[in-house]
């Protein structure tokens, strides 16, 4: 008999994908606070989840029905929002400023939604202010139902890795420097878990699973481990088959696209080791955006396996269906008001502090308009909006990503996945589409576009509700780089969209009126 060792990588990348049995119900209590340590050597104020940094996993499976009362007990409002969770017909529970009333200093709100039809490996952080550059961020996995067969052996351990870039200064302090106009300055480390260092036990032999997330503010990273080769097998994950002597072996993010590259390792120590980690570390791949590129274009979908559901993830021929409109949406970096500003064509994205789907809900005047954004770039000057863009309930839409800037850009979708289709140097043109993978492209939540590139995704537009569009870079998203896609069918239906939750929050323009 030979024996291979596995480690399966799901790297959720400012992104995804995994796997166990039935539509229970889960009940959560957390509380959020503050709390000291030093995860850089230096003291600081870092915010906690029941006393945890980072906050408590969420293990959950396909289907399963969450109950979570939060309890806030910081100095400002607070949310958290379900980073990849798709909120089927449920965007009241999206955890957004765009759909949520924050919940008060002292004061709690109770998020009720379903992991409907998913599996993966995601996270979960507070999408107020500049709270996720202190903490309240954690794993989410959705594992399949047992009737459901996953692609590859059941794994003797499962860790979750979440990698992020981290500052010293505080977040009030990193939003002080927002506020005044000025951008952030490069983060001072990289943390795994919470920590500058970590590790992580396996013995020879058997299966692991590694969940790695990308839960920093800004900057992307490569991760590799010290000895071994892994293969990207699935959505946003790798299966690696390796035979390795047993001793220690250094796990290592680094920054990618940086003028300083910033660097972190944990180890990866198996039981029987007499040998500690040894050597350099495993140097990271070029930063040659055409390389970036290949590599991108290379990753595929598993047409056979299974997903969430019985039927295989390449029964629905996501190519064959001719797209009923082209939005192309290109980031920039203004200077409005004398100050710094991000923008999706030529809007930079002012807060309201009436949610939008409230406001839609109760038909409130004066809280945003339709007509805040094109989609397609003007060459207008830029300016500060509250910007919607309304599309119909099943429409299918391309989308264009197009990056005029010298900067790695990463944009995330709430209530959906898409399939990426298409990576590009330079302007996308209608003869880009002659790259396109129509066949077995990835889905995805997340995706990035590379400096002075495009990235092509194809959409299907069938959760109703108000969903956020947005940079994946914090600093980006909190300074404008973001608006809303109404996704809308004028004939109310409970089959396309829950009501209003009873225990929704009121803020704004809407407090008084009774749902």
């Amino acid at each position: 008999m030979v024996l291979v060792q596995l480690i399966f990588a799901i790297l959720v990348f400012w992104t995804v994908s995994v796997v166990k049995a039935e539509d229970a119900y889960k009940y959560y209590t957390w509380t959020v606070t503050y709390g000291t340590t030093s995860p850089l050597g230096v003291p600081q104020q870092v915010i906690l989840i029941n006393g945890q940094f980072p906050g408590p996993k969420l293990d959950l499976v396909t289907n399963d029905n969450i109950i979570l009362n939060l309890i806030n007990k910081l100095d400002q409002p607070f949310l958290l929002t379900w980073n990849g969770i798709k909120q089927r017909k449920n965007s009241w529970q999206d955890g957004v400023l765009g759909t949520n009333c924050p919940i008060p200093p002292n004061s709690n709100y109770t998020y009720k939604f379903q992991t409907k039809d998913q599996i993966g490996s995601y996270t979960y952080f507070p999408s107020t202010l500049m709270h996720k550059a202190a903490g309240g961020f954690g794993p989410l996995n959705v594992y399949a139902r047992s009737v459901i067969p996953v692609p590859y052996a059941k794994p003797a351990g499962d860790f979750s890795l979440l990698i992020g870039d981290w500052y010293k200064t505080s977040h009030k302090g990193l939003q002080q420097t927002l506020d005044s106009g000025k951008s952030l300055p490069f983060p001072d480390g990289i943390l795994i878990n919470g920590q500058g260092q970590s590790s992580f036990s396996c013995e020879q032999g058997k299966t692991y699973m590694f969940r790695i997330s990308n839960v920093g503010l800004s900057t992307s990273f490569n991760f590799r481990i010290q000895g071994h080769k892994m293969k990207l097998v699935e959505v946003e994950g790798s299966n690696s088959p390796w035979t390795s002597p047993p001793k220690d072996y250094y796990i290592v993010a680094s920054t990618r696209f940086t003028t300083k590259v910033l660097t972190t390792a944990a180890v990866l120590h198996y039981t029987n080791s007499q040998t500690s980690v040894s050597g350099s570390l495993p140097a990271g791949p070029t930063d040659e955006i055409l390389w970036s590129i290949d590599q991108a274009r290379s990753y595929r979908w598993n047409l056979t396996s299974n997903a969430a559901r019985p039927n295989p993830q390449g029964s629905f021929h996501y190519g064959s269906i001719t797209p009923s409109r082209i939005i192309v949406l290109a980031n920039s970096a203004p200077i409005i008001n004398e100050k710094q500003r991000y923008a999706v064509n030529g809007v930079s994205y002012n807060n309201s502090d009436t949610p939008l789907k409230l406001a839609d809900y109760f038909n409130i005047s004066g809280v945003f308009s339709l007509n805040s954004i094109q989609t397609v770039p003007s060459g207008g000057s830029p300016y500060l909006a509250t910007s919607v863009m309304s599309v119909s309930h099943h429409e299918f839409i391309e989308i264009i990503f197009q990056n005029n800037e010298n900067t790695m850009q990463s944009w995330h979708l709430d209530g959906y996945d898409f399939w990426v289709v298409g990576f590009g140097s330079g302007q996308w043109t209608q003869d880009s589409r002659k790259g396109y993978n129509l066949v077995d492209a990835l889905t995805r939540h997340t995706t990035q576009v590379y400096p002075k590139s495009w990235t092509a995704i194809l959409v299907s537009l069938d959760n109703q509700g108000m969903w956020n569009v947005r940079s994946a870079m914090w600093e980006r998203q909190y300074l404008g780089q973001q608006f809303y896609l109404r996704v809308y069918n004028p004939v109310p239906n409970l089959a396309n969209e829950y009501n209003i939750p009873s225990n929704v929050l009121l803020c704004g323009k809407a407090i008084g009126i009774h749902p």
